[in-house]
Formats: structure tokens, C-alpha cells, sequence
């Protein structure tokens, strides 16, 4: 018997560099420029599993397929355009196309954001750096952060998301101390294409008149303040201040007109009297001793104005 050997190093051994991860997007999703897709062809070698950027005109350049449009279509698409250029050259193309990386797609930041409006992603981006991309929050900003998202993208991943009522978007909050301090990691979410951020304004008190520091107070997760706090957070009244002749302006229900509450804070000042609690859209006035009546109509224009100083309640 002739023994028989074998080499192990009879065979060269292939290293083969890792494809970049796909991106599972929905089947209605629309490429754009900016987006990165990796094309499987296994015969044709030039670009079967290479990254191949789309280019700020929304076109890609493959070999023996020449220029093609990307942008508009989803990868089902782009696949079967691909294949009728490749049948050119061979007789049953096996083609498929994968995203690798979304750079290019819209996400809309309303409310209390510095820069409101359309901003693209550019890449994933989690809540907090979306937020950045429109120059943050605005004083005025309320507690929570509400996110609607389509439901092709899948379930926003928090507790409080649902369903909203046509069964196309889920729905969620966000707590805004929990985002901006990172207390709580894990509704620092990942943002998707298309997604709404809102940021609704937050319940204001106002102070105007004599006070050192007259403005508006965003009461934040407060949902009221005393006549003695907010007399605290405007730093006192001056000494000019006519604290006996002082007055609430108060939005009467399902009407835009304003009762007047005649408010002695001289006597809550005291301890003679109780202290008064104030609630949203108040407007505290305390006059000077020269000037003891104000209508409620001026007050509510320099409201409207918003030509004050706005104030974070701690």
C-alpha cells in the first residue's frame, strides 16, 4: 500500500473583509442622497457586497450597469432596475439590494426648539442629538417631549408608546429632565426617518409691575405657585410697590376676557391673611403707588408682546 499524504497547506487560505451591517428598513422606505447600499451580485464580482455611496444627485455608477437613479426608489426597486441593465450582459441576473446607512432622510422638531422645522438625520441619531441639531430647547419649553412615529418604522421602543387612532403611528412621551440630564438612558431613543418631535410650550405664570424681577415663570412639572412664591422669585417688590392694591388677572373658562381678583399682598405679606395660589397663564400685577389702575387689556397686550424676561421655575 502506497501511504497517501495530505498537505494542509495544500489550499490557500481566503480572508474576506466583513461587509458592513444592513439597516432593516420598511418596505415603503425611499432612498435618498447620502444613503450607502450594498449590492449582492454574486456574478459579477466588481460590485457584489461593496458599499457604493448614493451621490448628492440621487444616482449610482455600477459596473456594467453604468449610471443609474437610486433616489425615489426602495431597494426592491433598485433591484429590479439593476437586474434589466445587467440582462444585457447576462442571462439571469441574481441581484438584491441591502442599506447599509440612511444620511439623508427628514425629521420635523415643532414647538419650543430653538430652530424649528425640517432637519435631516445624516446618520442615526439618538433624541438628544436630534434636539441639538435644532439648538436645543427654549426657556419656554414644557415638561415632556411627545414623538409620533410611522408604525412601518415599528413601535417607538418606550412604556407610554401606543397606538394612535388610525392604527399608522405610535405614539409617545418623553420626559425632558430625564433626556437633557441623562437620568434615564433608555428613553434616550434612537430617532427614525420621518419621525415628529414636539415640544410643547410650558404652563407660564406672569409677574409684571413693580417687582425687582418682572417676566414670565415657566412652572415646569409645578402645576401652581403661591402669590408668596412668585413675589420670592421675582425677588421682592420695590419699594414703590402699592402691595395692598395688587391684582390677579385670571382667563376666564372658554373665553379669551380676564377677571380681576383684588390680591391685598400686604396682609398675605403679613401672615394676616392666607397666601393665594396662582395657576396658568396668570398674570400678577402689583402697581406702584402712582399708578394703582391698569386694564386688564394693557396687561394682556404686554403678555402678548413678549417683550419680558422668561424665567425657569426650579
Amino acid at each position: 500500500m502506497i501511504p497517501i499524504t495530505v498537505s494542509l497547506f495544500a489550499v490557500p487560505l481566503l480572508f474576506f473583509q466583513a461587509p458592513p451591517p444592513t439597516i432593516p428598513a420598511p418596505d415603503t422606505y425611499t432612498l435618498g442622497p447620502g444613503d450607502q447600499i450594498l449590492i449582492r451580485a454574486p456574478e459579477v464580482e466588481e460590485i457584489d457586497n461593496k458599499p457604493i455611496p448614493i451621490d448628492m444627485k440621487g444616482s449610482i455608477n455600477l459596473f456594467q450597469v453604468g449610471r443609474i437613479q437610486a433616489s425615489g426608489l426602495t431597494t426592491e426597486q433598485l433591484e429590479a432596475a439593476i437586474s434589466v441593465r445587467l440582462k444585457k450582459v447576462l442571462v439571469s441576473p441574481d441581484v438584491s439590494v441591502y442599506l447599509t446607512e440612511m444620511r439623508s432622510q427628514p425629521v420635523s422638531l415643532l414647538g419650543q426648539v430653538q430652530a424649528p422645522g425640517v432637519h435631516q438625520l445624516q446618520g442615526q441619531k439618538n433624541l438628544f442629538e436630534v434636539l441639538s441639531l435644532a439648538g436645543g430647547l427654549r426657556q419656554e419649553a414644557g415638561p415632556v417631549i411627545n414623538i409620533t412615529r410611522r408604525l412601518e418604522w415599528g413601535p417607538i421602543p418606550l412604556p407610554s408608546a401606543s397606538n394612535d387612532s388610525t392604527s399608522r403611528f405610535s405614539v409617545a412621551s418623553v420626559d425632558v429632565k430625564s433626556v437633557m440630564n441623562a437620568t434615564n438612558p433608555a428613553e434616550n431613543i434612537l430617532i427614525m426617518p420621518n419621525d415628529v418631535i414636539s415640544v410643547p410650550k410650558a404652563d407660564t405664570i406672569y409677574v409684571i409691575g413693580a417687582v425687582k424681577k418682572p417676566g414670565a415663570y415657566v412652572l415646569g412639572e409645578h402645576h401652581t405657585l403661591s402669590a408668596l412664591q412668585v413675589l420670592a422669585l421675582a425677588e421682592g417688590t420695590d419699594k414703590t410697590a402699592a402691595t395692598q392694591d395688587a391684582k390677579i388677572m385670571r382667563v376666564l373658562p372658554d373665553s379669551n376676557d380676564r377677571a380681576e381678583i383684588p390680591v391685598d399682598l400686604r396682609t398675605i405679606l403679613s401672615g394676616k391673611t392666607p397666601d393665594i395660589p396662582l395657576t396658568a397663564d396668570d398674570i400678577l400685577f402689583v402697581p406702584t403707588s402712582k399708578a394703582k389702575a391698569v386694564g386688564y387689556r394693557a396687561l394682556e397686550a404686554l403678555v402678548q408682546a413678549g417683550t419680558f424676561a422668561v424665567y425657569r421655575v426650579p
